[in-house]
């Protein structure tokens, strides 16, 4: 019977990232001097398993390197040889090829060719170190007649291990037979065509006439019934095997308990099936090795895993599921709300007394659909930590290349924020983490002479405040220098003064080109970097902000909505029409009077807010509407921030607050200056959702001739 393994390809690309994320995590938190044997093993694990997918879907690249890097593992923790810090480096190395290998069997590039025969040249120098030459043994392979696999496979594996000879086609009646000359053991080649032929089928045979001993008692203790030992079913027999599944399925005509197996068998596919084991009889074959993964030393794990099976059973479990269809998902659930809140404001105009039941039922709708919206959008939430996780290696190798001691925290690793922003978030963090470790801390030499400690903090914090997520990038470093930051300023004709806060001094690294490096490496001094940090924060909706003390350190804080699907507005009018401010950006409103409001020649005009003078902006100007408001005291003034700039929009009244859903006005109509998007409200009406941060950009270019009218 042929099995189709395309369907599980998918789920081995993501079990493969995965194990390479944790054999990246736990290598960086060895310790060389006396490594963890629990880490050892962790990390051994992970390599066989993705060897083992590979193995089975036929990527013979992967398997080649996962192989050499598995040997080595393995020696390793069987402490044959001596961990050195270059082979930790040379691990980290081989995980970023097999990221690129597996990108490009997904069809995401193509693999570096001269990379990959680097890292094996590399690792496979370790494996052969102090490592005593081993004599040829011939052995000869068997495979049962009327197996199914693909013999050219089975060649090529085998041909990485010695030379393939006397090979005699098999067919439905005759077994396959061919040569191996090699001095790897029975044990290894097994294991290594065990992934496309089923180790029932097998049988290896090296010329000795006794067994050894392990074998042996593995062979004793076998789920054979007759002198194949587990390896062919009796040809007599009317039921079939019962592990004639190779792993699979289970028998049909013998339900069997399903057991746990140890980490990394059965590469995240499959449970093992737990065989019926008859009584032992006499040995008469030759040399006979146990099938993979039956091991003598899995056992106590997986007789562990059989107690705790049930406890297992009602842990928590998981589904993977497209991120299109939970997008599909939250799309109508948005859908949703918008027909729940037309509803409710229908329901309003209604005589309470007499649709008492409707009324009630509407109310009920409103509940469910505010816990169905937030349980939909909880699906998109994940922890940052998939973010956070991806800068101890940057962090180690930066600090190698800047010869700097750094310490990485991260705190709040579990905080949760859409995936869209885990998505797009990863760049800017990576250039403030860059940006720290080149320009805030300072060499082991200059912060001893401070009176510091030699090794530098950096500190990653996530934590949820209000309605946002706040990511905070915090080192104790020498800190911004204003002078100089100043300095650079004048020198690119920039508008500064001697008097201008901390806070917009700070927010002047973000420009493009502006650099206060002395001289330009490949890590930074170019001056491009964070204008693209403050570019790809406020295309999120969100803003960044800095701290810094000189000789203290820096905190760069970025702080985004917890999603862009569904936000909290405040609906405002303007003439006849309607719109929505997110409320992260409001600071407050206030009813302007005539005595604060000033022009200025160049500036437009300007507002008197507790003595701090803001630009003025009527929103009649922005979107060229009609006036309706005669005089300042009929019209309300809204405090925005955004950049660390302050504006003071002026309108005609605020409705009150919504919880509005976001949709794209470039994918239904077409971008417009100044709006973010747009939504549908309870009564049907469409809103623009205001673009703060363009508003405060064009807040300096707008003339307006109504207010200066009015001031006047």
């Amino acid at each position: 019977m042929t099995i189709d393994m395309s369907q599980f390809i998918a789920v081995f690309f993501d079990e493969a990232a995965e194990h390479l994320a944790s054999l990246e995590a736990l290598l960086l938190k060895l310790d060389v001097e006396n490594p963890d044997p629990e880490a050892l093993n962790a990390i051994f694990r992970a390599a066989h398993s993705i060897k083992g997918g590979a193995a089975t879907f036929g990527f013979n690249d992967l398997t080649e390197v996962t192989h050499i890097l598995e040997n080595l593992l393995d020696r390793i923790r069987k402490q044959e040889t001596q961990l050195r810090p270059e082979m930790v480096d040379a691990f980290l190395r081989a995980g970023d090829v097999l990221q690129d290998m597996l990108a490009a069997h997904r069809g995401q590039g193509e693999a570096d060719e001269i990379a990959i025969e680097q890292i094996t040249h590399e690792l496979a120098s370790f494996s052969n170190e102090d490592k005593p030459a081993m004599a040829l043994k011939g052995m000869s392979i068997e495979i049962a007649a009327g197996e199914i696999f693909d013999i050219n496979n089975l060649i090529a594996g085998l041909a990485r291990y010695g030379e393939v000879s006397n090979i005699e086609h098999g067919d439905d009646e005759h077994p396959w037979r061919l040569n191996v000359a090699t001095e790897q053991s029975a044990e290894n080649i097994l294991e290594s065509i065990t992934f496309l032929i089923s180790p029932e089928r097998i049988c290896i045979q090296n010329g000795k006439n006794k067994i050894n001993k392990e074998i042996e008692k593995v062979a004793d203790t076998s789920n054979s019934q007759d002198g194949a030992y587990g390896f062919f079913e009796d040809a007599a027999a009317s039921e079939p095997a019962v592990n004639e599944g190779y792993g699979f399925f289970t028998s049909e005509t013998t339900p069997e308990p399903t057991v746990l197996l140890e980490d990394g068998e059965g590469f995240g596919f499959f449970t093992a099936v737990a065989a019926i084991v008859p009584e032992p009889t006499p040995i008469e074959a030759p040399v006979i090795h146990e099938p993979l993964n039956r091991r003598s030393s899995d056992r106590t794990v997986m007789e562990k895993g059989a107690e705790k099976a049930t406890v297992s059973d009602k842990s928590d479990s998981s589904i993977r599921v497209s991120v299109e269809k939970v997008d599909q998902l939250l799309n109508l659930v948005g859908e949703l709300v918008i027909t729940q809140s037309m509803l409710a404001q229908n329901a309003l105009l209604l005589d309470p007394v007499v649709h008492e039941k409707l009324l009630s039922g509407v109310a009920q709708l409103e509940r469910n659909t505010r816990e169905l919206q937030e349980s939909v959008m909880s699906i998109r939430m994940m922890p940052i930590s998939f973010v956070f996780n991806r800068y101890p290696r940057l962090v180690r190798d930066l600090a190698s290349k800047l010869n700097k001691q750094v310490e990485l925290r991260m705190i709040g690793e579990n905080t949760e924020l859409d995936k869209g922003f885990i998505e797009k978030l990863s760049d800017p963090m990576t250039h403030l983490v860059r940006n720290s470790l080149d320009h805030g801390l300072e060499t082991p030499e200059v912060r001893l002479a401070k009176g510091k400690p030699a090794q530098g903090n950096l500190t990653l914090k996530a934590f949820h405040q209000g309605g946002n997520i706040v990511i905070e990038v915090s080192d104790d470093g020498a800190g911004l220098n204003r002078e100089r930051i100043l300095s650079k300023a004048r020198e690119r004709g920039f508008n500064v003064n001697d008097n201008m806060p901390d806070s917009e001094v700070w927010m002047l690294i973000f420009e493009a080109g502006f650099s206060t490096a002395e001289q330009v490496t490949d890590v930074s001094g170019r001056g491009v970097g964070m204008d693209v940090v403050r570019k790809n924060i406020q295309s999120m909706g969100g803003r960044i902000e800095i701290q810094s003390m000189t000789g203290i350190g820096s905190t760069m804080s970025v702080r985004l909505p917890l999603t862009l699907a569904i936000l909290d507005g405040m609906s405002i009018s303007v003439s006849s029409e309607l719109y929505i401010i997110p409320l992260t950006f409001i600071v407050e409103s206030l009813q302007p009077r005539m005595v604060d409001i000033k022009s200025m020649a160049g500036r437009g005009s300007v507002i008197n807010v507790r003595g701090e003078y803001l630009p003025l902006v009527a929103l009649y100007e922005v979107f060229n509407l009609p006036t309706e408001v005669k005089s300042f005291e009929d019209g309300i003034a809204i405090i925005l921030e955004a950049e660390g700039q302050k504006i003071a929009l002026f309108v005609d009244d605020l409705l009150g607050q919504h919880q509005v859903v976001v949709k794209n006005l470039e994918t239904n109509y077409r971008r417009v200056a100044g709006v973010a998007g747009a939504t549908i409200m309870g009564d049907g009406h469409v809103a623009f959702i205001l673009d703060i941060a363009i508003l405060v950009q064009m807040a300096q270019q707008i003339t307006t001739p109504y207010l200066t009218q009015m001031a006047a």
